[in-house]
């Protein structure tokens, strides 16, 4: 077995060319899915690639096709710095790479992930970089950089397919998105439900366009319900800004009595500010969280949570750029639903 792997793994073009008996540059356009291949000459070269377990060097298939197969995605450098440094891990990092790896390796492709500036200039500066050391085929601009127009403009002018992750208009671009709005409503009227009345929102920061989003949905759900009071607070999507900010509603004369935040980081500053302050939750706090990450499911108690679906947005921001740039596809609009995961931090009042 083991003679066999060394075997397989040195499978060259040529020996896929020999077997079928037809020139390497024949199986190079099967390769790189190029036409002027008979059906019944492609079905042998690609039955031979299988039984010799060939795997096409990218090098190769780059020259000979004029793509790179690489998808680019673009994160906020300074936050996902951050969270690294601090040792809190990065979820959105972890769905993000599991979403568009295995969306890519499904079609022979890769997805190459890049940390960009959000400041104007090296936004800019930094994807010009990265375009021109990795030659991508298409790029995933996640918040807040999918909010930046002179990226957007940037990949327009180099004809290279963009993605935004949390827009929606699908017009010169792949769009894929959850209804940030709807999710807001939902968390919002899940408390009201609950008997909730006095319900804050802590957002996170105002360059990520999710952040007006959800406040719109919450303050749209209050008002379904007719109830005038609010709270909103800017909590950076950080734990200790977000600390700050409830703390200072709690010392409040009128408290809230449910707490919805923009992020898990900030959903567990609700939880530290509330023992501290010898509050139980849910009792007399209730707290919901955006994001779901694995350690929500820890917290004590398990937070009630809007799921986001990061490694399925991802995924298709990756097949529907791979699908344009092998001419199957062209830029759409791709809603992907989220999903409230009610858990023990939620409860009626007094109960």
């Amino acid at each position: 077995m083991h003679a066999a792997m060394i075997r397989r793994s040195g499978v060259t073009i040529e020996d896929v060319a020999a077997r079928v008996g037809v020139s390497r540059q024949t199986v190079s356009r099967v390769l790189n899915d190029s036409p002027n291949v008979k059906p019944e000459v492609r079905s042998r070269i690609l039955a031979a690639i299988e039984a010799l377990g060939y795997v096409p060097n990218l090098s190769a298939r780059r020259m000979g096709g004029g793509r790179s197969y690489l998808v680019l995605a673009i994160n906020d450098r300074v936050r996902t710095l951050e969270n690294w440094q601090a040792r809190r891990g990065n979820d959105w990092v972890d769905q993000m790479l599991f979403g568009g790896m295995t969306s890519c390796e499904a079609q022979g492709w890769h997805l190459v992930f890049e940390l960009v500036d959000t400041e104007a200039a090296l936004a800019r500066r930094g994807l010009a970089n990265a375009l021109a050391s990795l030659r991508p085929d298409g790029v995933i601009l996640t918040p807040p950089h999918c909010d930046n127009p002179e990226l957007i403009g940037l990949l327009a002018e180099r004809g290279i397919p963009c993605a935004r992750i949390g827009h929606s208009d699908g017009q010169a671009t792949v769009d894929v998105f959850m209804d940030e709005v709807a999710a807001a409503g939902a968390a919002t009227r899940h408390l009201i439900a609950q008997g909730h009345s006095r319900i804050a929102f802590i957002a996170g920061a105002a360059n990520y366009g999710s952040s007006a989003l959800r406040i719109a949905g919450y303050r749209a759900a209050l008002a379904e319900a007719g109830l005038a009071g609010e709270w909103v607070g800017d909590g950076d999507f950080r734990f200790e800004t977000a600390e700050r900010v409830i703390d200072a509603w709690l010392s409040g004369p009128d408290q809230p009595t449910a707490v919805i935040a923009a992020n898990d980081e900030m959903a567990f500053a609700a939880l530290h500010t509330a023992s501290a302050r010898g509050l139980r939750v849910p009792e007399d706090l209730a707290v919901v969280s955006f994001e779901d990450t694995p350690g929500v499911r820890f917290a004590v108690p398990p937070l009630t949570a809007i799921r986001q679906p990061v490694a399925d947005m991802i995924a298709r921001a990756c097949s529907s750029l791979i699908d344009i740039v092998e001419g199957r596809g062209r830029p759409a609009a791709h809603e992907i639903p989220f999903e409230l995961v009610c858990r023990a931090s939620t409860g009626a009042v007094g109960a």
